[in-house]
C-alpha cells in the first residue's frame, strides 16, 4: 500500500524547493479552467459539459454525492485522465504540464500504518524524487524539509515512523511532503477522511495558512463542508452529470444543496455569525441552533 501511494505522489511530482511565497510563481488570473469538458470511463460518461474557471489564491472544495466523478476530476486536472471532449488548462497550460508546481496528497495517505519512513524521511522523499535512497539529501534538503515540518507544526516529530504516528499528524506530514515540490496549486483528495474533529481542526488551520500567508491555490475533494466552511471561497459541485463553479455565498443555497446529494439540506446561521449546514427532514430553509452534518 506504502509503495503505491508512493507511486502515485511520484507520478505527478518533480523535485523542487519550497518557497515562502507560492503566489509569486502563479502567474494566471486562474488557476483551473474547463471549457465544456467531458470524461468517459469505459464507455460511461461520468460528467460533462464542464464550463467554469477557479481563481488563483482561492481555496475551493469539489462536492457531490458519490460516484459523480470528484476524485476523476483531480485526476484529469493532474492529467492522469484524458478528456473525452473539452479542454481544460491547469496553471495555464494543459493538464499534467505543470505538475511540477501542483502537490498532491493522495487519498488515504493518513490511513498507512505500514510505513518504515520516518516523518522526516517522507518529507525529503517529495523533494529528491527519484534519487531518494540512492543519494543522500543535501544539508538545504534537509533544512527546507525541517521547515516543512515546522510549518505544519510538527517538526518536533520529524524522527519518528510514520506508523508511531496517529492520523492528524501523519496527514500534516503528507501536506509537508507535497511542500517540496515547491507548489503554487495543492491538491488534495479527502484530506479530512478518518479524523477525529481535533485532527481536522488542525489539517484546517494548515491548509488555511498556507492560503493565507503563502498565497497558495488550495482544491480538495472533501464529504465534510462544515468543517472547511470558514477557510472556503467556493465549490465545484458535480450536479445531474454536470461540473459547476460557485463562490461559496451562491453554493450555500438550501434548495441548492437540497437537489444536490437529494435529501432535505439546512444551512444554520448562529448568533455569532459562524455557518454550518445541517441534513435531514424540515431542514430545508435557513435557521439556527440545529446540530451539524456530514454533507457526502
Amino acid at each position: 500500500m506504502r509503495l503505491l501511494m508512493i507511486m502515485i505522489v511520484m507520478s505527478v511530482w518533480h523535485t523542487g524547493r519550497m518557497t515562502t511565497n507560492a503566489s509569486a510563481a502563479t502567474e494566471t488570473a486562474n488557476a483551473i479552467e474547463f471549457h465544456d469538458a467531458s470524461v468517459t470511463l469505459s464507455g460511461t460518461v461520468i460528467w460533462s459539459h464542464g464550463n467554469f474557471h477557479i481563481p488563483s489564491g482561492s481555496v475551493t472544495a469539489i462536492v457531490g454525492t458519490n460516484g459523480t466523478g470528484k476524485t476523476t476530476m483531480l485526476k484529469a486536472e493532474l492529467g492522469l485522465l484524458p478528456l473525452s471532449s473539452g479542454s481544460a488548462r491547469v496553471l495555464g497550460a494543459a493538464p499534467g504540464t505543470m505538475n511540477h508546481r501542483i502537490g498532491y496528497v493522495p487519498q488515504n495517505y493518513a490511513s498507512n500504518t505500514e510505513s518504515p519512513l520516518t516523518a522526516l524521511q517522507s518529507v525529503l522523499l517529495g523533494m529528491m524524487g527519484e534519487q531518494f535512497g540512492w543519494h543522500r539529501a543535501t544539508r538545504r534538503q534537509r533544512d527546507r524539509a525541517r521547515q516543512a515540518l515546522e510549518f505544519v507544526g510538527i517538526d518536533d516529530q520529524a524522527g519518528k515512523r510514520l506508523s508511531e504516528l496517529s492520523g492528524g499528524q501523519r496527514q500534516r506530514v503528507a501536506i509537508a511532503q507535497a511542500l517540496g515540490s515547491d507548489p503554487a496549486l495543492l491538491m488534495l483528495d479527502e484530506p479530512l477522511a478518518n479524523l477525529d474533529p481535533a485532527s481536522q481542526h488542525e489539517v484546517v488551520d494548515v491548509l488555511a495558512r498556507l492560503n493565507r500567508e503563502l498565497g497558495m491555490t488550495v482544491h480538495l475533494v472533501s464529504h465534510d463542508l462544515n468543517m472547511l466552511l470558514p477557510i472556503l471561497t467556493g465549490a465545484v459541485y458535480l450536479l445531474d452529470g454536470h461540473p459547476h463553479y460557485a463562490t461559496m455565498g451562491a453554493v450555500l443555497d438550501p434548495a441548492l444543496l437540497t437537489h444536490l446529494y437529494g435529501t432535505s439540506i439546512g444551512v444554520v446561521t448562529t448568533p455569532q455569525g459562524d455557518m454550518f449546514i445541517t441534513a435531514g427532514a424540515g431542514s430545508a430553509a435557513r435557521s439556527t441552533g440545529a446540530e451539524p452534518a456530514h454533507i457526502r
